[in-house]
């Protein structure tokens, strides 16, 4: 018998690698993907009426209000997805004996530190969308014993809005960029996590609870921006102007790297981010 796995979120850009991903290897596994037509995880009967009908093995919750900018300016609808979607999901797993896999985001620490953060380090969220998210996440911790809560950063792939699209379409346009150098992270891909939620599946891990996966090393926006432009030999890299300062109002973490060791104890093979890089450049 396969074992049946529910994503939400289908309609985002790490729900559609996954999708990617599992067409060229299932490896036994039935995938359910659904988007918000499908699973209003905002709604609670909708829900659990949903989970006791198909009966899934895990839910992998890609479903999230990702907008900073706009969480800012309707924290309500952030709250509403990232923090009671979850808990309504949560609620629905320990009622069917789901395993939840949720991803989290490296913004519920309020970047005041120097080294990575690690799993034992206390959130300080510092804008709306991330203290959603850790809510989010509380509302797991208190509801279930069988979940994996994945904080990542950065993430970037050939689909949706991201860093690495939007670069790249300037770089074509040939337009002269301001890129900030006050944010430190991982740019990491959706490619690489997919490939890791797989094997929590694939491979029965038992290590509940928080975990941190991100890609080798850490750069500033800038750098990451500058690294993106060596790809195309006709653009001139020094275009590409570093500022310390940033457009945005919302505040934002000035390090949010994560510490990977729980991860490495789990000998998952977490490859360096520019060679999902080149192969996304390539696609």
């Amino acid at each position: 018998m396969s074992t049946k796995v529910l994503v939400t979120g289908a309609n985002g850009q790490l729900a559609k690698t996954i999708a990617d991903l599992v067409k060229i290897n299932a490896d036994g596994i039935d995938f359910t993907f659904v988007g918000k037509s499908e699973l209003d995880i905002t709604d609670t009967e909708n829900v659990r009426d949903f989970f006791y009908k198909h009966k899934f093995a895990y839910c992998i919750n890609c479903a999230a209000y990702t907008n900073v900018e706009q969480a800012e300016q309707t924290p309500e609808i952030a709250f509403n997805v990232n923090a009671e979607g979850v808990k309504h999901i949560a609620e629905a797993c320990k009622e069917t004996s789901t395993i939840l896999i949720h991803i989290s985001t490296d913004y519920v620490f309020d970047g005041e530190k120097s080294t990575p953060y690690t799993v034992d380090d206390l959130p300080n969220p510092i804008n709306e969308y991330g203290k959603s998210k850790f809510l989010g996440e509380q509302h797991i911790q208190e509801t279930l014993q069988q979940y994996f809560i994945i904080r990542t950063s950065w993430l970037y792939s050939k689909y949706g809005n991201n860093f690495l699209k939007t670069i790249i379409g300037k770089i074509k346009e040939n337009e002269k960029l301001e890129i900030t150098t006050s944010q430190t992270g991982t740019p990491t891909s959706c490619l690489e996590l997919s490939r890791f939620i797989c094997f929590l599946i694939k491979s029965n891990q038992d290590n509940y609870g928080l975990c941190h996966f991100r890609a080798i090393g850490e750069v500033t926006w800038y750098d990451f921006a500058v690294q993106i432009s060596k790809y195309f030999e006709q653009y001139d890299t020094l275009k590409i102007r570093p500022i310390k300062t940033t457009t945005s109002n919302v505040k934002r973490p000035k390090y949010s790297v994560l510490s990977i060791k729980r991860t490495q104890k789990m000998k998952v093979i977490i490859k360096k981010w520019q060679v999902e890089l080149k192969e996304t450049l390539n696609s």
